[in-house]
């Protein structure tokens, strides 16, 4: 028994020598730190340093409680609190590793009713390329924005195509052949997601190239079984019309659905809008899509102007890391709109194909569109 008591006592002693030890160890000065290492002494009600000035990146905090009670110490911006270490004991230190942005922060010291140290971060090499990159916020904006254009769009296409219905069903072929360029105008600037509804896409917007029988395939059907039936051969048969004009307003309904719950991904803003290009560049010369109504510069406003919205969601993530590129796309789209100046009749187009000219220096300002916006995600490190 007495032999338990005093190996107890030994213990004791040793346990309360080894908490002296310890103790002393904190209140001394220090080691050097190294160039990433930050200690802060927290004594009396005060930090020390109670001032602190670090590069971005990453940084650790030693922090030291020379103080008598348990306490925690806080980076805070604002309300929010960066990072933390809680409960650190009298006389014990704790390391704290933390990435910080530019910017002043306050410090705790101790007690909540204790003066707050000052923390500021300077900008620095790291900070400096990472700043030149996006975050994830600024992306979600583009993606809740983007998503919100289709949806409107689709609705608008929706409206459009059951004017154009009611136009066919009512037998009134003039007016279904105004109703008909603007309607599919509309489509042109939900296209660069049409890699995400390719079903959808061959029934609403399949040309007659595409299928075995041409023209006279029973697949062949959407606009441009449309087109061909308010402009082509068989012109005027507008009650043959009426089923493709049903179906193609289903399909639309059917796509608006879809693009209520398609989620676009960061690296689909830049590369659906260079595809679209690309296939536009490819077809214009050869007359494009609208062999028998010629509204191939109601298409192209349509492709411009849903390209264009793809482009702005992402040109201002652009200025720091490719501003040469920003500019360059920027100057296409301008191009782009100026060659169709000459083209524009009211709120619409005159009538007629484009001049073989007209087409060639399009196709150009196109191509090197899709070039530039194709740079987009390499830029912006999505690839």
């Amino acid at each position: 028994m007495r032999v338990a008591v005093g190996g107890s006592a030994v213990l004791v002693i040793a346990g309360l020598g080894a908490f002296w030890y310890a103790s002393n160890k904190a209140k001394q000065a220090a080691p050097q730190d190294d160039a990433n290492t930050v200690t802060v002494t927290i004594q009396d009600n005060v930090c020390k340093p109670n001032d602190i000035t670090v590069p971005a990146g990453r940084t650790t905090f030693r922090i030291v409680n020379n103080s008598d009670r348990a306490l925690e110490w806080e980076i805070l911006d604002g309300i929010m609190v960066v990072e933390e270490r809680e409960n650190i004991a009298p006389g014990f230190t704790q390391t704290m590793k933390v990435k910080l942005r530019p910017g002043d922060y306050d410090i705790t010291c101790g007690l909540l009713s204790n003066p707050r140290g000052k923390l500021h971060v300077t900008p620095s090499a790291e900070s400096e390329a990472e700043g030149n990159n996006p975050s994830a916020l600024n992306f979600l904006g583009a993606q809740a924005e983007y998503k919100f254009y289709l949806i409107s769009q689709s609705s608008q296409l929706a409206d459009a195509v059951g004017e154009l219905q009611a136009a066919i069903q009512a037998g009134q072929l003039q007016q279904a052949q105004a109703l008909y360029a603007p309607a599919h105008l509309l489509y042109k600037r939900i296209e660069p997601m049409a890699d995400n509804f390719a079903d959808l896409e061959t029934r609403i917007n399949g040309r007659a190239d595409y299928f075995a029988k041409r023209e006279a395939d029973p697949e062949f059907r959407g606009f441009h079984r449309l087109e061909y039936g308010l402009f082509g051969q068989g012109q005027g048969d507008l009650k043959a019309l009426q089923p493709v004009a049903n179906t193609l307003a289903a399909d639309v309904d059917t796509l608006k659905t879809r693009l209520a719950a398609l989620e676009t991904q960061p690296e689909r803003l830049a590369s659906s809008a260079a595809r679209l290009l690309r296939r536009t560049a490819d077809n214009l010369p050869n007359g494009g899509e609208e062999g028998w109504s010629h509204a191939e510069a109601a298409d192209l406003q349509g492709t411009l102007d849903g390209t264009k919205k793809l482009a702005n969601l992402v040109l201002p993530m652009l200025t720091k890391p490719a501003p040469d590129l920003k500019k360059s796309i920027e100057d296409g789209f301008a191009q782009f709109a100026k060659e169709l100046e000459p083209y524009r009749d009211g709120d619409g187009f005159k009538p007629g194909a484009l001049p073989a000219d007209a087409r060639q220096a399009i196709t150009a300002t196109v191509s090197k569109l899709a070039d530039d916006l194709a740079k987009v995600n390499a830029a912006l490190k999505l690839e």
